[in-house]
This record gives C-alpha cells, structure tokens and sequence, in this order.
C-alpha cells in the first residue's frame, strides 16, 4: 500500500468520536441567541425605530436615515454584549457561494485611545471591491467599484465574532451581481398580484408571501482520506474509483441507525445553527452509504435562503472539528445516488392561509383550485425556464440517472387532486351560482377534503410534486443556491397571476359575475396545461417517449437549459416584473456557461494529471512486478508447466498494456480537445465544445483506469478505494 493512502487510512482507523458539549439549557432557550431578530430589536430599539424596522420587513418601506442610526448602535451594543469586534456585510455573489469583508468596530481617537464605532450609514452600505466576482461581461476588471445594502428582511447573527449583516450587492452602474436582488424583486412582484387575487375570497388578505422548507443532502468523507484523493480535493468527486462490492444495493443505509461519527457531527452542527436562528429539524440517514440529510421547518423564502447559505457554511465548519469533509456535489461518487435539495415551495398570506391547503369549504377549495391551475399554466409555459433554473455541471449527471428526477419538467399532483381537476374539465364552462351566508360560491365544485397523510400519494420520481400543501421542486442541486430557482418560480407565477386576474376582470366586464369568471378562466388553464401533468414514473423510457410527444423539453446538459433563460420570452418576463434587465439576463446567462466550462476543464485536468502521473506509474510498476515474476518462473519450471502456471500472470500483463496504451492514447487525446475548446471565444460555441469533444473522453478514461483498479495490487494503488470512501469508521 502506498504512504500516502496508507496514512490516510490509519487516521481514519484511529478517529475517536468526539462527544458534543450541549448546553446546559433546552433548545428553545438558546435558539436564535446569536441572531438580532424581533425580540431582540425590541429589547433594543426604541418603539419608533422598531416599528419602522417591522414596516420595512412587511410592507418593504424605506427606513429613514434617522432610524438606521438607532438600529446600527443597539445593533452593535447588542453585538458588543456577545463579543463581537468586528461586522461585515453578509452577500451572495454569482459565484454561488457567500461573500464578507470584514472591519472592525474599534475607531482610533487623536489622544491614543479607541472606541467602537458602528453607525446608520455603516449599516445600509458597504464598498467591498468588485473587480474579481463573475459579473458577466457587465463591469470591466478595472472598475471595481460594487455597493452591498442593508436587507432588514433577513435578521442579522453573529459568527466567529463577526456580526453579519445580510445585504444585496449591486455594480456601481446598478446592476445586480447577486442572487438576493433577483429574489427580493420576486418576493414583492407575486406579494402584490397574489395579494390583489387573494381579495377575490378574502378581503382581510393584505400580504402573500413564498415560504420555502429546502431538504439538504451530503456526504461526509473522512478528511484524511479525502486529502488523499486529489481529484475530490479539486472538484468535490471522484473522477476514478471501481464501484464497492457493497455499496447501495442492500437499501441498508437509507433511514438506518446513524453512525456514532456522523452523529456526533449533525448533534453539534444542530447546536450550532439553532444558536443562528436556522430551525434545522430533521436528520436522517440517505440512500447511499455516508449520505445523509437534513432539514428545517419553512420560512419566508429570502430568509430560507439566507439560512441553507448559512448551513452549507457552518456543516464545512463543524465537519472540520470532526475529522470530516462534507460533500455537496451532486454526483461526487459514480454509480450511486447524488445528492439534491429538493426545495418545498408555498404560499401564504398575513391571515395565516397556506394558499395550497385544500380547505374543508367549497369556497376554500376554489380559492385552492384557483391558486393550483395557475401555478400548472405557469409551470407550463415556462417549463424549459424552469429547468434552466437548476442547471449545472454537476446537476447534470445526476439528473435522469435513475436515482433523481430526469431534466423533463413535469407535475406530480396524486390521484385525488387529479381526478378533481379532471372532473371541472368536463363541467359546463358556465356553473350556476348559489349564495352561501351572503356569499357567493360554485355549488357542485369538486370537494377535496383536507388532505391527511394518506389522501396524497408521493412520487419521488417527479421534479415538481405537489405533496398535501406544498409542491417539492426536486430538480435542485445539493450545491445550488437555491435563491435562483425560487426566484425563477416565484415571477413565473407571478407573471401567470397577473394574465389569470386580467382575464377575469375582462369576464367581469363583460357582466358575468366574478365567481363565474373565476371558474370559466381556472377551466380553461387546467385544459392548456393538461400536458405538464404526469402521475407516473418519470424515470422509464416510456415517459421520454410520452413527454416529447406532449411538447414538453428535455434538455439533458447545461449547455441546452440554459438558452431558455435568454429567450425573448424570458427577457420580457424579466424585465416586465423589474426582476432584471435584459443585460444582467444575458450576463447571468454567461456567466453559467463560464462555470460550466471552467469546471469540466478542471475535470480534465485532474483526470489527466491523475491518469498520467500517478496511475500509469503504479500500473506500469505492478507490470514489472508480473514480468519479473514470470521470468522467474520459466527459469525454475518446465515449459509445460509454465505455461499453465503463468497464464494468469501473462493474461495479466497483456490487459494492463492494453488499458495503459488507451488510457495514454485517450488522455493526450482528451488534452488535444481542450486545446482547441479553450481557442474558441464564443462562450455557447465553447461550452458545446467542452460538452461534446472534451466530456467525451470522461467515461472511456475513467473505465479503463477503473479496470486497473482492479488489477494492481492493493498495496500499490495510489488512490482510496470507494470501499474506503463511503463507509464510515
């Protein structure tokens, strides 16, 4: 066994399970302690100050420069109180991570001493430099200048002493170089048509606002091993390794006892991000070995978002104290479940209605079924936009493998739902109205009755499934931030509210009264979205069948998903909402395809560098072994014993020549390709490239190194096997 592999598995063997140190009070007591939300605002705050913070939350207000003053010094008293000496601004830049600059509270005075210093003016903005984040083509290197602005609708925490304040982060010239402005925009676009539908049922209704409860998986590896794998260290997977003799198949994992390690891990981590407000409820072991996940209960979707940005931080923090990595590629090993976050999506109002709750009354259940025959026309007219939403290198290769759901939009809605939707199909397009107490209702609407556990079935095979009060969008990747695909999701639906009340009130114009409108409108959108409706398995070979058939898209790679997000009619989507103009479109759009081609080259390189410079040598060495051994042989034995004796070993000493020549021949071949994909300067024309002449060489490379695996001596291979990998000691 090589050294280096050899270390590495030791450590492994020798990890002891460190208890976690709980504190000494309940949960409750100390969940959200390190964050500055409403209850601390108040203990803080002047009445007016936090009044005007709460109408700045809700009702997305302006905070007068007078009041930030107020908010800025409780903010950095109470910051004091916890120990904090330093505050950045907290943002999430296109790299799709999360970005900080920090500074210090202390401000020097002329006569040698210090205060801490922390002002209104501090607080709503910052200047970090701009110049080295993916801007797409909108700012040049030069100009570095970008502005982060104060979010009050996020609560501020504190981390290793830093307080963090969430904020937006736009060019000088006002462009959005995040994914927080997009969201924001959203949140207000479908709050003001949804609100103005909700009127229709509730006049009470003064606010609709998207919740999201995001589902986390990953996968823990033991840090020396994982420091022994180049290839994980560099691109978060495995781009060699021979498929375990057990892995997956005996279904063993999925919901089993939790590892003793991995516990210890997810028992502090809960600790941890309980203190930062993020309401982490669920834990549980996933399909593949050393896969798990995790998950809160919902929020408010900018919040949701904030807090899974948070998490992924704290898990790489806390999995350090344990001797792990985390993983949170979505397909870091091959022949086995990836890793999605599937992104449970709502809607609710300041009533405390989940808009997709099946109510008990007719007049709830049409306000239901209003709400869901437009989120099926939206998902249907703008399935492709959709799946361009979740597009990515990684993502890729775990969608349509079986495991995940395949890069074809479609909705899962369960039987129930479904034949009721069918049945006001059939209606007459007009239905006699009854008055129920002074209000006007459809008499024979289809009843749903509140959906319990078992009145809707789960289909897992579906990227966009409606289950009991929400819909589970499944097509998210573990790594993506999910800020994108719900900011996506929210003005698609957005868009369809608008085109649903137009045509209502154009009904009611013409003298039909408005619950009638309603109906014959909601008839209609279940009719012209019928196609987006799939209750099977989406899975079978049958379904591509079915779905190409029906219209519906199936791009399968990156580079074919995401023209959809630069089409004409996702540019006037865009712009029509004030969601982003068409260059920060188009610059989103490059930016994309920059990354999708910046990650197979680091692939590639890797693999390469990998293939040549370590395999080869080892393989080549193990041949040597065997001619040596065979030269020996012929000298001690006769020929004809030799020839039975040897066989084994000759076989052997051919398949390796055979695999090292083709590994050589491919890789240097692969490099070529590169070569003249890294040549090309339009971006499309490039990631097509990569996609179609470098990607190419991937899966023959990696058989082939894969065959040697299992050929060479044990002692010798350079690299931790997948039977070392995934199951945690």
């Amino acid at each position: 066994m090589t050294s280096f592999r050899f270390i590495a598995l030791e450590k492994t063997l020798n990890r002891v399970v460190e208890k976690v140190r709980y504190p000494s009070e309940k949960a409750s007591e100390y969940f959200g302690c390190m964050t500055f939300n409403r209850s601390v605002m108040q203990e803080y705050l002047t009445v007016e100050a936090f009044e005007a913070v709460k109408k700045a939350m809700e009702q997305g207000l302006s905070i007068d420069r007078k009041v930030t003053d107020q908010v800025a010094s409780a903010m950095k008293a109470w910051a004091l109180s916890k120990g904090a000496t330093h505050y950045t601004h907290w943002f999430h830049p296109l790299t799709g991570s999360t970005a900080e600059k920090h500074d210090a509270f202390i401000n020097p005075l002329s006569n040698g001493k210090a205060l801490e210093h922390f002002q209104g003016g501090e607080l709503i903005q910052q200047e970090p430099d701009a110049s080295s984040f993916p801007s797409g083509g909108i700012r040049s290197t030069f100009e570095a200048r970008g502005y982060t602005a104060w979010d009050p609708t996020s609560p501020a925490f504190i981390l290793d002493n830093t307080l963090c304040i969430p904020t937006i982060f736009v060019s000088y010239t006002g462009e959005s170089l995040d994914y927080k402005t997009p969201l924001l925009k959203s949140v207000a676009a479908i709050d003001k048509i949804a609100t103005q539908l909700c009127r229709y049922f509730d006049k009470k209704v003064q606010k609709v606002y998207p919740t999201l409860g995001w589902e986390q998986e990953y996968f823990l590896v033991d840090d020396a091993l994982y420091s022994a794998r180049p290839d994980l260290v560099l691109t978060g997977k495995t781009v060699f390794g021979h498929a375990s003799a057990k892995d997956q198949q005996l279904s063993d994992h999925y919901f089993g006892t939790i590892n003793d390690r991995a516990l210890a891990f997810m028992q502090e981590l809960e600790v941890e991000v309980h203190k930062l407000g993020i309401p982490l409820k669920t834990r549980h072991n996933e399909v593949a070995p050393s896969q798990f996940e995790c998950a809160p209960v919902f929020e408010e979707v900018n919040v949701a978002v904030d807090h899974n940005q948070l998490l992924m931080h704290m898990m790489e923090k806390v999995a350090r104290r344990h001797h792990f990595k985390v993983l949170l590629h979505e397909k870091p090993y091959a022949g086995i479940n990836g890793s999605g976050k599937h992104n449970n999506w709502s809607l609710a109002t300041d009533t405390g209605i989940n808009l997709l709750s099946p109510g008990k009354t007719a007049k709830d259940n049409f306000r239901f079924l209003t709400i869901l025959a437009n989120i099926l026309k939206a998902i249907h007219t703008y399935e492709e936009l959709l799946r361009a939403s979740v597009a990515s290198e990684g993502n890729d290769l775990r969608l349509g493998a079986n495991e995940a759901p395949p890069a074809i939009i479609s909705v899962f809605l369960g039987t129930q739902v479904s034949a009721s939707l069918d049945e006001i199909e059939k209606m007459p397009v007009r239905k006699k109205i009854n008055n129920n107490h002074g209000r006007n209702v459809i008499a024979d609407i289809p009843k749903i009755p509140e959906i319990l556990l078992d009145n809707t079935d789960r289909n897992r095979t579906s990227p966009f499934a409606f289950t009991g009060n929400k819909f589970e969008f499944r097509a998210v990747g573990s790594s993506a931030n999910t800020a994108k695909p719900m900011f996506v999701l929210n003005t698609i639906v957005a868009e369809q509210l608008n085109l649903f009340k137009e045509e209502v009130d154009a009904f009611i114009k013409k003298g039909i009264k408005k619950d009638d409108a309603i109906f014959n409108v909601v008839k209609k959108y279940i009719k012209e979205s019928k196609s987006i409706r799939f209750e099977g398995n989406s899975y079978s070979d049958e379904w591509l069948t079915e779905a190409a058939n029906r219209g519906l898209s199936n791009n399968r790679s990156t580079p074919d998903a995401l023209p959809a997000f630069i089409s004409k009619k996702s540019v006037q989507l865009f712009e029509k909402h004030h969601i982003l103009s068409k260059i920060e479109i188009e610059a989103r759009y490059e930016i994309k395809l920059e990354k999708y081609i910046k990650k197979l080259q680091i692939e590639s390189r890797v693999m390469g560098d990998l293939a040549i410079n370590h395999i080869l040598p080892t393989a080549i060495h193990y041949q040597n072994r065997l001619i040596e051994n065979a030269k020996g042989l012929k000298e001690v034995l006769d020929s004809k014993t030799f020839v039975k004796l040897s066989r084994n070993q000759l076989n052997a000493i051919k398949d390796i020549s055979d695999h090292v020549a083709i590994i050589k021949e491919e890789v240097i071949a692969m490099t070529e390709a590169r070569k003249v994909a890294n040549k090309l300067e339009n971006i499309p024309e490039k990631a097509r490239a990569y996609r179609d002449k470098v990607l190419f060489y991937f899966d023959s490379i990696r058989y082939h190194v894969d065959k040697l695996e299992m050929l060479v001596d044990d002692e010798l291979w350079p690299l931790p096997k997948y039977r070392e990998l995934l199951f945690i000691k």
